[in-house]
């Protein structure tokens, strides 16, 4: 299902813990890093698909996270066309994605990501809301960033804390890894 505009709906999850960290998940078989994300299927609300996506990829139900919030509108990346299958490439642009920040309510060991068929990730870890997004595949950061700052108004605890700057996003901080 792609836009007029050749993009695919999807939606985009920010896992926070108590401490407001985000969950990160490491790709299955790669070196870059991201949130859980997918497609909305055809008659799916984005958050039917959000609770779907959490299921598929992280093995977390509803009763695990409370919704804290979700961006207002649409936000878009590109997909290089490297990316892209051949034969997609004149109908198919990127992805449109609505945002969600949730809250685990449950335990880090409600976490399974060998909750579905098809794994998307074989690692995944805690790191702090404003982590440097080095380890994230290049053409999705703008996104993440913009998704990062518009939710941040969720977590009032985070006002105090400054957004990395450019300087800082050279070296990785990420944490140890749970698989």
């Amino acid at each position: 299902m792609v836009d007029r505009d050749g993009y695919r709906p999807n939606v985009g999850i920010i896992l926070t813990n108590a401490k407001n960290q985000v969950f990160w998940g490491k790709r299955i078989r790669q070196d870059s890093w991201q949130f859980p994300q997918g497609g909305i299927q055809h008659g799916e609300s984005p958050v039917q698909a959000m609770y779907r996506e959490l299921q598929e990829e992280i093995g977390l139900m509803p009763c695990h996270v409370q919704i804290l919030g979700r961006t207002r509108d649409w936000m878009r990346y590109d997909v290089p066309q490297q990316w892209i299958k051949r034969e997609w490439r004149s109908s198919y642009r990127g992805q449109k994605q609505i945002w969600f920040l949730l809250r685990l309510v449950g335990r880090d060991s409600d976490v399974c990501l060998r909750s579905s068929t098809h794994p998307e990730f074989d690692a995944w870890r805690w790191a702090d809301y404003w982590i440097e997004m080095n380890e994230v595949i290049e053409f999705k950061r703008g996104v993440y960033s913009s998704a990062l700052s518009e939710l941040a108004r969720y977590l009032p605890q985070l006002k105090g804390e400054k957004r990395l700057d450019s300087r800082r996003q050279q070296k990785s901080s990420f944490p140890k890894v749970e698989t």
